[in-house]
């Protein structure tokens, strides 16, 4: 029987009761010989104790074998935990190659950046990760590729085998990659010989940082871009103040912030920015804020027209639907679409024209004044457009967006020629009614917009 035992970070008081029972009952003890010194007081009188070099984990491995086959009670011991950068993978891996019939057991311990987390108070909050930038049997490109990893991922991390003196650039090289991705005043701790009465903590910054403070006896904690330090402590909050929003409306506003973070390059004006961000959130493609067009101060122009009561005019009941009812309702609002009124039908029979067309047709000698908005028909946008054109129309604006192939783009083309009057459209063949809708509830939030 081969047990794999970790020893914790060096102090007696950080090994576990199971590595305690494992140590005073074995025969055969192996292990660097430096940390015999922290199970003495465990150890049987007449038990074997084989110590070895930091370099010699093979020769350990080999030696518990021969001695488990022998039938000795075998204990491995390492610092921290067994099975972290630890024994326990070479003795795992040479009873698999030499496929001999001896039980192996791990029994954990206090590993050096558990002790690290809980000396700096709770640094290790949310999601983390530890890294060995011991290059001996792993390549430094591979040990690269991680650094990056971790931290483009934001990941807290942990550096085992951070420094000594032949592995003396890499920590370096290190700290210049993670200020690629990191603010410089991101939190670090360099945690020197824990659990001894040689210990020393130093909390610095990303910037700050100081590698020659470094030896072979330190673990190194990196914030994430969330660490913050209070006093003497490092926090990494896992977000029980900031949970993720429950309600419709919660949703809606998380969803905006999101959208507003990562929302491209652009020059669009702050009420025009809102109408794209609403239309980024009905289409989930940040793509929109290319095809959203307004003249000057639309959406603005709008904001006050509807507050003030100011009607709606829509060429699809689609439209009318998507426009949030609690708006129009707060600032009683008309919105109106006469696709299926009487007069409007009997208008599209007699002249030949789509049931969109001869509704906003009739709409235009009702509500002259009011909010054209144009989600799904081209022949509607066109009637309104050209008789703005003539001098028979002067509305409070027109919102256009329909989308299709036939007609859609023309539409679009003749809607830009207004200059006297505000317009707001979605470019080339796309659009439809719940644009045309997300562009009129942008006008109602407009004082809402945190931009």
């Amino acid at each position: 029987m081969i047990k794999v035992v970790g020893l914790g970070p060096g102090h007696s008081d950080y090994i576990i009761p199971m590595a305690t029972q494992a140590i005073s009952q074995a025969t055969v003890i192996i292990g660097y010989h430096y940390y015999f010194q922290f199970i003495q007081h465990l150890i049987q009188p007449d038990a074997l104790c084989i110590g070895k070099e930091l370099s010699e984990e093979e020769k350990r491995a080999d030696i518990a074998i021969q001695h488990a086959l022998e039938g000795e009670d075998v204990v491995v011991i390492g610092s921290g935990d067994a099975s972290i950068y630890a024994m326990a993978s070479i003795v795992y891996q040479k009873v698999a190659e030499q496929q001999v019939d001896v039980p192996v057991e791990t029994v954990p311990g206090i590993s050096a950046f558990i002790t690290a987390g809980s000396k700096l108070g709770a640094i290790l909050g949310h999601d983390f990760c530890c890294i060995s930038l011991s290059d001996l049997m792993t390549p430094w490109t591979t040990i690269q590729k991680r650094i990056h990893a971790a931290a483009m991922g934001d990941f807290v991390t942990g550096l085992y085998n951070p420094r000594s003196k032949k592995r003396y650039w890499q920590l370096q090289t290190l700290k210049e990659i993670y200020l690629q991705y990191r603010s410089a005043a991101t939190p670090v701790a360099i945690c020197k010989q824990l659990g001894r009465v040689e210990e020393e903590i130093k909390i610095t910054t990303l910037g700050d940082f100081d590698i020659n403070e470094v030896d072979m006896f330190c673990v190194v904690l990196i914030g994430n871009s969330q660490t913050f330090r209070h006093k003497d402590n490092l926090v990494t909050p896992r977000g029980y103040l900031n949970r993720k929003p429950e309600t419709g409306e919660e949703i809606q506003q998380a969803s905006f912030r999101e959208i507003l973070n990562n929302i491209p390059s652009n020059s669009l004006a702050s009420d025009a920015l809102w109408a794209a961000i609403r239309c980024i959130h009905t289409s989930g493609d940040f793509e929109y804020i290319n095809y959203l067009q307004t003249s000057e101060k639309a959406i603005a122009n709008w904001h006050e027209y509807l507050k003030n009561g100011g009607t709606i005019v829509t060429d699809v009941t689609m439209v009318q639907a998507g426009i949030t009812k609690a708006y129009t309702t707060k600032y009683k609002n008309q919105v109106i679409c006469m696709l299926n009124d009487k007069e409007a039908l009997e208008v599209a029979a007699k002249e030949g024209l789509t049931r969109s067309q001869a509704g906003i047709k009739v709409a235009v000698k009702k509500y002259p004044d009011a909010l054209f908005v144009i989600g799904n028909a081209p022949t509607a946008l066109i009637e309104i457009v050209d008789q703005i054109q003539e001098g028979t129309l002067s509305p409070a604006g027109v919102i256009g967006a329909p989308v299709g192939f036939i007609n859609v783009i023309e539409s679009k083309e003749r809607l830009k020629t207004i200059q006297h009057l505000p317009y707001a459209l979605i470019t080339e063949k796309r659009g439809g009614s719940n644009f045309a809708a997300a562009i009129v509830n942008a006008a109602f939030t407009l004082d809402e917009a945190k931009i």
